[in-house]
């Protein structure tokens, strides 16, 4: 999830300047990166593996655990409750020690919480570890961006569309190694991605050299300042209604499907290879063509749509619509991604951190209450509920799209961000 990462990473507002071709292979081209780059990169992809690694093992979890369906969502809960709460302590802790050893900081705690989840006894241990690993998580991918701008060859560019490419990786192979590992035993892939977070630790050591701190600190309270402009927290609320739909697909579908490991994990690397495509390659020629707002809504009325199908329809039609749902959410993260980083004057850090801070809560909200209305209701009000807030999302940015262009147009991201890493190019897609 592009916005999924800036939203725990910071993403920049543009990709490059037009004409530029990123993939050129030379000296400014994306596959020409110091092997500090390389390394950031390769970390980013397990670590967002870990958000879907979950999905095709639930119900095994829950079965192993003898745990209900709403006590093994609370691992997505966990997870980022601690997520979107990290996201004021972020900032505060790599601007005093330096984004080398915030991403270290970071993947250790990884590695130790990732493989505790694995010797977890009881659902409440696993959903305390997936917390801490939470945290870990947090610390990485909200400073592996600004990391990966300033060590890269050939300017933010190559820089944001590798960082993206990894992103997408993640998201779409997490499933898939979660379902390949789980097979076996439900505890297989918190192992593995321990181990593959400890190569990325060791790639990490090696390779990447300390980062400059910036010359001002960032205090806890700048993200939440930030939220007093009116855009910022307009894309933020409107972001969190959105999450509170990605993560009802994400942490409950699953166990609609109840479908084996390998075929749901099968069933969610679909979803994530439409999520990547979408966010990388169509978003960007769709905003240019129509413009951010209205490529926004658009998205999030068929998205509401979707999931209503989803819970209405049979088994295939969930199926398609599951794959399908990739699709719009891929599109929905880089247009959030851009107006979050591109309406306001605060510096990308801290407004991502403010941005996140709020819609990380209905990530956290989603997979919690999903299953709980369900056990009230039946399977099919959760994607009501689903619906309903996507749909409220988009009336959020029709409400304020004044605000959202306005300040979009005025304050376009020229300046250099206060990590230290060389501003990237304004907004390049019309907002209206």
């Amino acid at each position: 999830m592009r916005g999924n990462a800036e939203g725990t990473g910071g993403q920049a507002a543009g990709t490059g300047k037009t004409g530029d071709d990123p993939f050129d292979a030379g000296a400014g081209g994306v596959l020409r990166q110091p092997k500090a780059v390389w390394a950031t990169a390769g970390a980013s992809v397990v670590a967002f593996m870990g958000i879907g690694l979950v999905d095709p093992i639930l119900p095994s979890i829950a079965s192993g655990l003898d745990a209900t369906a709403s006590q093994v969502s609370l691992l997505f809960t966990s997870y980022f409750l601690i997520t979107a709460i990290a996201m004021l302590v972020t900032g505060f802790v790599s601007s005093r020690i330096g984004g080398r050893k915030t991403l270290l900081l970071g993947l250790a705690l990884v590695v130790v919480f990732a493989a505790l989840s694995g010797t977890s006894g009881s659902v409440g241990e696993l959903v305390g570890f997936r917390a801490g690993w939470g945290l870990g998580n947090a610390l990485f991918v909200s400073t592996a961006l600004a990391v990966i701008v300033g060590a890269a060859a050939g300017g933010s560019a190559a820089a944001i569309l590798l960082y993206e490419s990894a992103l997408g990786l993640g998201m779409a192979c997490g499933p898939l190694l979660g379902a390949l590992l789980g097979d076996a035993s439900w505890r297989y892939p918190f192992f593995g991605t321990a181990f593959l977070m400890a190569v990325g630790f060791l790639c990490i050591t090696v390779f990447l050299k300390e980062q400059p701190k910036p010359a001002r600190k960032t205090s806890l309270l700048d993200p939440v300042k930030a939220l007093g402009h009116g855009g910022l927290a307009s894309a933020a609320v409107s972001a969190f209604f959105y999450n509170y739909t990605f993560f009802t697909v994400l942490a409950f579908t699953p166990f609609v499907l109840d479908m084996t490991p390998y075929r749901s994990g099968a069933v969610f690397f679909a979803w994530g290879v439409l999520l990547a495509v979408f966010s990388v390659l169509v978003a960007p020629r769709l905003q240019r063509r129509f413009g951010s707002l209205k490529v926004l809504g658009g998205s999030l009325v068929l998205l509401a749509v979707d999931v209503l199908v989803l819970g209405y329809g049979n088994h295939t039609a969930a199926v398609v619509c599951t794959i399908l749902s990739g699709a719009f959410i891929g599109v929905n993260n880089t247009v959030y991604t851009e107006l979050a980083l591109g309406v306001s004057d605060a510096p990308r850090p801290v407004a991502s951190a403010g941005y996140n801070f709020v819609r990380w809560f209905a990530a956290a909200a989603a997979p919690y209450f999903a299953p709980k209305i369900e056990e009230w209701t039946d399977v099919h009000i959760p994607f009501v509920v689903a619906g309903v807030t996507a749909v409220v999302g988009a009336l959020v940015v029709l409400v304020r799209r004044r605000a959202l262009q306005h300040e979009a147009e005025e304050h376009q991201p020229q300046h250099a961000t206060e990590d230290g890493v060389a501003a990237l190019r304004p907004v390049r897609h019309p907002v209206r």
